[in-house]
């Protein structure tokens, strides 16, 4: 027993992977891509663990509308469209071109193409594309951190009753209890976290899953 979770080394953190969320062949392919095409990039990507997370939380909700605001080379849209229900959608928004040909590739392979729409500008304009009616079951916000208040305020009215809200990056690689004031983006995810806590619209959780990932569900 612990009150604490246990930190992982890099040894313990292969054994996670290895045990609970390996990846198949097109994940380990799009992951290698990644680090060999984008090794300064690379870690905007999420990690496998969390992939298979991501999923699991999918299929549970049972999601057949699901939102996601940062694509990047399209690990955690294959993630989310994996778990969709039959019909389901995943509409994504990235403004990079470059990263999301990647994505676009992986996601023919996958055969998932036909689940996944992309449309690239800034989320805080192509947001607004979106129905204002609450219909979405699963969003997942991983994007400029500077703009996650923004993104949250327009997809929380936007969510049905019971769905759920992920949120990356949360702890900024421990950051997040001592910013740096020159920091604009722990500075931001500071904010963020505190207006998520105080939103009485969701009810949240923090977890510290990769770089920290709160799952927020709409009350």
């Amino acid at each position: 027993m612990t009150k604490e979770t246990l930190a992982l080394t890099p040894a313990l953190h292969d054994y996670v992977v290895a045990n609970g969320s390996t990846p198949d062949e097109i994940v380990h392919d799009l992951i290698e891509e990644t680090a060999r095409v984008l090794p300064a990039e690379q870690g905007m990507q999420i990690a496998a663990e969390q992939a298979g997370f991501m999923t699991l939380l999918t299929r549970t909700v049972g999601a057949r509308n699901a939102v996601e605001i940062g694509t990047f080379t399209g690990l955690s849209s294959i993630a989310i469209a994996r778990g969709l229900a039959e019909g389901g959608r995943l509409t994504c928004f990235d403004v990079s071109d470059e990263y999301t040909k990647i994505a676009r590739r992986y996601w023919d392979r996958a055969g998932l193409a036909d689940r996944i729409e992309l449309r690239i500008g800034p989320a805080s304009q192509t947001l607004s594309t979106l129905p204002a009616e609450p219909h979405l079951d699963l969003v997942f916000i991983d994007a400029d951190k500077t703009g996650y208040l923004d993104y949250w305020e327009q997809l929380v009215p936007r969510m049905r009753p019971g769905g759920l809200i992920l949120v990356d990056n949360v702890l900024r690689h421990g950051h997040i209890v001592d910013p740096d004031p020159r920091d604009e983006g722990t500075v931001a995810m500071v904010e963020f976290n505190r207006h998520v806590l105080a939103d009485a619209r969701v009810e949240s959780v923090l977890l510290p899953i990769a770089d920290g990932l709160t799952i927020a569900r709409r009350v």
